[in-house]
């Protein structure tokens, strides 16, 4: 019979189980022990979970602390020297979250570093901790953490399938410390340390997979040789347990030769995200190996088309018969946990959705059906048909007057009605900043004061007056401390915000939200992406009380909020019955009505985050035009109405924007602001190359450190950023907002940022 599997399972907790044990670790209210056990609880759920449904194995390692990547580099050794303990061989769990968060826990003996750079887990909203390494790196085993997992399944009775990043997938997602050098280079010494890796699994073990995203990339011919080679060695040394290469988030048929080329014994492709590779990845691998189909969708909460995705896997199981297997097409560490956690979902828009729990369950049914025919699961498929049916049908996923807004969008829409040399003088007058002018990105402290009030609100428990008086409060204070730190533009702090998207998805039609709908972004950060399902609209302004309030208190410039159209898009589970880019024209036209009333109400200065544009890059280069087309399209309707003396921001992180600047240049925003801090201000090579024309804000505050930054290394920092940008067009800003952060640091770390910034206008003064 054939295999049921599953690449990975979320590791959040189906509530958030890990963002509560790790954060207690943190603080130092609970001991090591304590996070431990609380890890090992989660991971026998997930492997409850696996079995009940199923699936022939469980997969182990698939569970971490803060990241799977880190996870690898602190398997493999690679431990950077200002972390490195000489008492201290291997990378234990203090050392690997100070490579995480510059920390490992509060009242820690061992003093702040800069903590490793974060970046995009390929084109999703995941974090990973970037591995860096020496031209000299030494590779070695140095944690225990594969091995004791895959122990602990064992003794559980299971039958663990433990997952490894692949060799050439670590090296191609590191960075080199230092001077550049060619990472492959290092090829050679990390092998060897993988060959011993899989020779200690323990001997029970049947299958390994081993994660090599990177084949659906466009590689360069040196990483595509590199392959054979490695893998002729990994497969050495399995000991007759058998490999599985596991690929996905897009198609592998430009590097479909090498696949096939190497000798394991399975491969595994995604057939959601690149459907047309199914019928010649089939015809092309071999029949006595393992071909892995992922026709579950590992990134989305929609039900599959169960019967049509067994019109796909008939003909192939006809021929292969056992060497086929299910599974869903990436690991399910980008869906929320159960669905059946869901108690106020109604139940049509229910019926449409399938969390990780219900992805295992449709990947059993498939297994069920090709192996003993579809009507030995009629029930399952018949319920399955009607919730498609039932959702093609629904009147309430299309809204007439949305779609014919739509139609008539002109390029003059798109476009700001003077270009950006005049925009800036139109806007210097009004504002009258001064050199290296001093902002945040837009949150503040979220403390758990306001987060309860918010809950009371929506449980009912406190009226709307009582609300808005306790949120207007909240905005007092936070204009109150900006104007004690004398920073030039202001924001209001965003307390009524639980979330960048969720808050604006709450305000406008065509959205659903969940209750337990939790996905890991990074460590102990969860998100809860809403649900789009229909045709967006904008009932009613969702901002412009709250900023114009804001505004009454000051005279200094306050700055209006909004999350860009493609962020929205990207940050929420989006319908997949019609093309990405009409959503997000639909919700660009939301915002640009927001936008037009935030000005009505006198607002001068507004922030339309786009910090997802670079993470919704398609991973292969021919497909990357037409989504750049229309994202920057998207942003440009929401601006394009503003006046001359308007000024846009936009603000984007933890990303690579080498491949990319000229779209981010097309978004003509008058100001951007980016991470820039764990890379040194290495970012902002590319924008010096290129000749960026309007205005930057490189971050010099790592908001994702508990750390308080000197004002030796903020000045260090911004020294760094005006070797590359103008000091007449650099803002001062951290990298991100401050919601995470406690009000102790933030008042400290931004002090010691305007000190800074102020130090600087009196040297660049004087030249």
């Amino acid at each position: 019979m054939s295999i049921a599997h599953t690449l990975g399972f979320p590791r959040f907790g189906a509530h958030r189980e890990l963002k509560q044990a790790l954060e207690r670790f943190w603080s130092g209210k609970s001991s090591l022990a304590e996070l431990l056990e609380a890890g090992k609880a989660i991971r026998a759920a997930q492997w409850s979970a696996e079995s009940h449904a199923g699936l022939d194995f469980v997969t182990v390692n698939d569970f971490s602390f803060y990241d799977h990547v880190l996870d690898a580099s602190a398997m493999l050794g690679v431990v950077p020297a200002r972390f490195r303990d000489a008492k201290a061989a291997d990378a234990d769990l203090d050392v690997y979250f100070r490579m995480a968060r510059g920390r490992s826990q509060a009242g820690s003996s061992k003093a702040d570093v800069p903590a490793c750079e974060m970046t995009k887990w390929f084109d999703t909203n995941y974090h990973y901790i970037v591995p860096e390494l020496e031209e000299n790196q030494h590779f070695a085993i140095s944690s225990r953490k594969l091995f004791d997992e895959s122990a602990e399944a064992l003794a559980a009775g299971y039958r663990p399938k433990p997952v490894i990043l692949g060799p050439l997938t670590f090296l191609w997602l590191s960075k080199s410390a230092g001077k550049e050098f060619d990472r492959l280079s290092l090829l050679s010494r990390l092998v060897p340390v993988y060959e011993e890796v899989l020779r200690s699994l323990d001997a029970r073990i049947e299958w390994i997979q081993l994660d090599e995203p990177i084949l659906a990339l466009d590689l360069p011919q040196a990483w595509r040789t590199a392959f054979p080679q490695t893998y002729q060695a990994l497969a050495r040394a399995t000991q007759n347990r058998k490999l599985l290469v596991a690929t996905y988030f897009g198609g592998i048929l430009e590097n479909l030769e090498i696949a096939t080329a190497l000798p394991v014994h399975g491969l595994h492709i995604d057939a959601v995200r690149a459907p047309d590779q199914l019928d010649q990845v089939h015809q092309q691998w071999p029949r006595e190996r393992v071909l892995s189909v992922g026709m579950i969708d590992g990134r989305n909460i929609w039900r599959t088309n169960l019967n049509e995705a067994l019109k796909k896997l008939q003909p192939i199981y006809k021929e292969r018969g056992d060497q086929l297997w299910i599974a869903p097409s990436c690991s399910l560490l980008h869906t929320p946990v159960d669905l059946n956690n869901e108690t106020r979902l109604d139940e049509e828009l229910k019926s449409w959705l399938a969390f990780a729990v219900q992805k295992l369950e449709e990947t059993h049914i498939l297994k069920q059906a090709l192996a003993s025919g579809p009507d030995t699961v009629r029930a399952a498929l018949d319920a399955n048909a009607h919730a498609i049916e039932s959702r093609r049908r629904s009147p309430r996923t299309r809204n007439p007057l949305v779609r014919n807004r739509i139609a008539n969008i002109t390029d003059a829409m798109k476009r700001r009605s003077q270009a950006y040399a005049m925009r800036a003088q139109a806007q210097r007058e009004k504002l009258k900043l001064p050199l290296l002018p001093t902002t945040t990105i837009g949150s503040f402290p979220q403390t758990a004061e306001i987060r309860s009030i918010r809950r009371q609100y929506k449980s009912g428990k406190i009226s709307e007056q009582d609300y808005v008086k306790a949120m207007r409060h909240e905005i007092e204070q936070v204009v109150q401390k900006q104007t004690e730190l004398d920073l030039d533009v202001l924001v209001h702090g965003e307390p009524e915000r639980n979330d960048m998207v969720e808050y604006f998805g709450e305000l406008l039609e065509g959205f659903a939200f969940t209750q337990n709908g939790w996905v890991q972004s990074y460590g102990s950060r969860g998100v809860k992406p809403p649900i789009i399902y229909g045709d967006v609209s904008r009932p009613a302004p969702m901002t412009v009380e709250w900023i114009r309030f804001a505004q009454s208190l000051t005279s200094r410039p306050m700055k209006g909020m909004l999350t860009g159209p493609v962020t929205i898009l990207q940050w929420s589970f989006v319908r997949d019955d019609q093309p990405r880019s009409d959503t997000a024209f639909q919700i660009a036209l939301a915002l640009r009505n927001e936008v037009s009333d935030l000005e009505a109400a006198g607002i001068n200065v507004i922030q339309i985050d786009e910090p997802a544009l670079r993470e919704g890059l398609p991973l292969k280069a021919s497909q990357r035009d037409a989504y750049l087309k229309w994202a920057v399209d998207a942003f440009r309707l929401s601006s394009g109405g503003a006046a001359p003396s308007t000024q846009i921001h936009t603000h984007m992180c933890y990303a690579e924007f080498n491949e990319i600047i000229e779209s981010i240049a097309a978004l003509d925003a008058d100001v951007i602001s980016i991470e820039s801090s764990r890379s040194r201000m290495e970012l902002l090579e590319v924008f010096q190359r290129f000749e960026y024309p309007n205005e930057i804000g490189p971050g010099v505050y790592d908001i994702h450190s508990p750390r308080v930054p000197s004002k030796e290394e903020i000045s260090e920092l911004l020294h760094a950023a005006a070797r590359y940008i103008p000091v007449s067009r650099l803002w001062v800003n951290p990298d991100c907002g401050l919601k995470t952060r406690g009000w102790p640091e933030v008042m400290e770390s931004l002090a010691n940022m305007v000190a800074v910034a102020k130090a600087m206008r009196a040297e660049y003064g004087k030249e």
